[in-house]
């Protein structure tokens, strides 16, 4: 049968609009089963009548049919991860809870996330023991399970992830000794502030002292020695034992001799006159520990308190600080005449847009007027901004990060 030119057109465009309309059906409900199951602040509003791919923190690919990326850093989130709700999204490339309230254990279906790469569930309540589920994520290169509440021993089988580039285990109360990691790839290692005991693997030796800081049972390597040697002796003769007892007596007799003269020196040693107490002194209380005789500048120290802080607005889904952004890689977009922008990237993988602008003169209050203007806006054509950041020397405006190319690249 030989179709027509206009049967081929049909076909195509019937191809193209399956492609467009796809939707990750079995990820949705995965995600909309956890987000009705745990507790979380008005800051996650998904969907349900529009696409998961459009949905705050979600990724999908490029055809739409499944989800690469969860990131829903510092959203509130309080309690437990169900099963069967995340640990479904078996194509997960990267999962970023960081910086909730989440508490319990990992969820043992979390071993389905057989192709996730990096996995952030740093600063929220887990308890129990190094998640198992863990070890069989072969393809993880990033795992940050720090300042939480996991115990007991950290097992051997972290030498599965032979991918792993960081590991990230401190602020925990892990116990027990150190297996002896395979570190060939590992660039970045953290165990400190634990309960960890014993001497520390060869393998491990390359790391600095403060990556095992705060065990004060671990011992090798970076920190002092486990073992150490002394020559060995033929042993003391007996007079030599005698000697020694002697001598140990006789300072003893010295020391109890220089106690004995020194009370007797010191009964013989005349009072010292009470200081008549005058009217000046009556006039004068003294001073209060730690305070001054100066005014305290109330309104400096508040300001050296905000000094390096990120103003966020409460429509945004982002949890980072200044020193977060310093530390980001970042590229040149462009350069304009108020200022240049540039991409900057987290250490968690979350992209967002910094322009720096140059030659505001303009005081605090009329530049947060400004911004929060600029934060009310609410256009799908119009970039919202997410925070900014003022000082005397600097101004910086955080937008999200739009993955399209720019607004020129398009027109031409």
């Amino acid at each position: 049968m030989v179709l027509s030119f206009s049967s081929v057109i049909l076909i195509s465009v019937l191809i193209l609009s399956y492609g467009v309309n796809s939707e990750p059906v079995q990820d949705k409900q995965a995600l909309l089963t956890f987000l009705s199951m745990v507790k979380h602040e008005n800051r996650v509003q998904w969907n349900s009548s529009t696409s998961a791919c459009d949905w705050v923190g979600v990724e999908c690919d490029a055809t739409r049919s499944f989800v690469f990326t969860l990131r829903l850093p510092g959203v509130g989130l309080v309690g437990s991860i169900p099963p069967k709700t995340i640990g479904l999204l078996n194509r997960l490339r990267v999962l970023s809870l960081r910086a909730n309230r989440l508490s319990g254990t990992v969820p043992a279906d979390f071993s389905n996330l057989t192709l996730l790469r990096s996995l952030y569930l740093q600063e929220n309540q887990f308890t129990g023991s190094f998640p198992s589920s863990l070890t069989r994520l072969t393809r993880l290169v990033r795992l940050d399970l720090s300042s939480n509440n996991f115990t007991g021993p950290i097992p051997v089988g972290v030498n599965n992830l032979a991918h792993l580039t960081g590991l990230f285990l401190q602020n925990n109360t892990f116990s027990g000794s150190l297996p002896a990691i395979n570190s060939d790839g590992l660039d970045d290692f953290d165990v400190s502030n634990n309960n960890l005991t014993g001497s520390i693997p060869y393998t491990l030796s390359k790391f600095p002292a403060s990556s095992f800081a705060g065990n004060i049972g671990l011992c090798g390597g970076p920190l002092r020695a486990c073992n150490p040697t002394y020559r060995k002796s033929s042993g003391l003769s007996t007079g030599a034992i005698v000697a020694i007892v002697l001598g140990s007596v006789l300072v003893a007799l010295l020391f109890l001799l220089c106690l004995i003269l020194f009370l007797c020196k010191r009964q013989r040693r005349p009072d010292k006159k009470e200081k008549p107490v005058t009217e000046e002194t009556q006039a004068a209380p003294p001073a209060e520990a730690g305070t001054s005789s100066s005014k305290d500048d109330v309104t400096g120290g508040s300001i050296e308190r905000e000094k390096n802080k990120l103003v966020f607005f409460e429509s945004g889904v982002y949890s980072f600080d200044l020193e977060d952004l310093l530390r980001a890689s970042a590229e040149v977009l462009g350069k304009g005449s108020v200022g240049t922008s540039y991409k900057a990237v987290l250490e968690e993988g979350t992209a967002v847009v910094v322009k720096r602008l140059k030659d505001v003169a303009a005081s605090k209050r009329e530049f947060e007027m400004q911004m929060e203007k600029l934060g009310k806006i609410k256009h799908e054509k119009v970039v919202p901004l997410r925070a900014f950041y003022y000082s005397k020397d600097e101004k910086l405006l955080v937008y999200e990060f739009m993955p399209n190319g720019s607004l020129s690249a398009l027109l031409h």
